[in-house]
């Protein structure tokens, strides 16, 4: 994000597929909501998400807390 675009309409929240390395947006946006904490996540920082779930995560600390919840911990 820059200075100019403050200037320009939000687009929303975007819809993604999740890829193995890669994210494809289906329904074009600014965001998508963390599946754990429903935090607005910029497509620009969105690092972590589930293949398998199809769901996006705030951070690596949220990401591990969704996997030991599902799988249990070791």
């Amino acid at each position: 994000m820059n200075k100019y675009d403050q200037h320009f309409p939000s687009r929303g929240e975007a819809k993604v597929r999740y890829g193995d390395n890669e994210v494809i947006v289906v329904k074009e946006g600014d965001f998508v909501r963390c599946a754990v904490t429903n935090d607005p996540i910029p497509l620009s920082e969105l690092r972590y998400w589930n293949v398998r779930l199809q769901e996006p995560y705030k951070n690596a600390e949220v990401s591990l807390y969704r996997y030991l919840a599902i799988n249990g911990r070791p």
